[in-house]
C-alpha cells in the first residue's frame, strides 16, 4: 500500500483506484456533478488531484481521510458564501464529511457561476484583442480574477 500512496498519478481513473471504496463513491458523486453542471470542461490531474480546466482554472476536487473537498477561485465561494451554511470552508475549498449527502444543487450552482466566469474573462479578453477602443484608448482587462 505504501508503495501506492507514493506513486504519481497521471489520470483520474489511477487516482479514483488509489482511494477507499468510501472515498471513491463520495468523490465519484462529486465528479458527476461536477462533469453535469459543466459538460464542456476538461477532466484532468493536476497537484496530484482532479482538475477541471475551462478557458483557465475551473476546480479541483479531492478526498482526505475525514472529508472530500471542492476546490474554486477564491471570488467563487465568496459569491456563495450566505448559501454554505454549516459547510466547513476555506476562502477557496469547501469540505464534505463523508456519509453526508452531497448538496448537489449548491455545487452546480458554484462550478456553473465558475463557468460564467471564465466565459466572461475570455470574452473580455477577446474584446480587448480586437481593438475595439473606447474614448480612443485600447480597453484594458481589469478584473479581479
Amino acid at each position: 500500500m505504501a508503495a501506492i500512496k507514493n506513486t504519481r498519478v497521471t489520470t483520474i481513473e489511477a487516482y479514483f483506484d488509489r482511494l477507499p471504496k468510501f472515498s471513491r463513491e463520495a468523490l465519484e458523486v462529486l465528479r458527476q456533478t461536477i462533469k453535469k453542471a459543466a459538460p464542456r470542461a476538461e477532466e484532468m490531474i493536476s497537484y496530484q488531484m482532479p482538475y477541471y480546466k475551462f478557458h483557465g482554472r475551473l476546480a479541483y476536487c479531492a478526498a482526505f481521510k475525514g472529508h472530500y473537498s471542492l476546490f474554486v477561485m477564491s471570488n467563487v465561494l465568496k459569491e456563495f458564501k450566505e448559501q454554505l451554511g454549516n459547510y466547513e470552508s476555506t476562502k477557496a475549498t469547501l469540505h464534505f464529511p463523508y456519509g453526508k449527502p452531497l448538496p448537489k444543487k449548491l455545487v452546480s450552482a458554484i462550478i456553473k457561476y465558475g463557468v460564467k466566469l471564465n466565459e466572461e474573462k475570455v470574452a473580455l479578453k477577446q474584446l480587448a484583442k480586437s481593438g475595439t477602443k473606447k474614448n480612443n484608448k485600447r480597453i484594458s482587462l481589469h478584473t479581479k480574477y
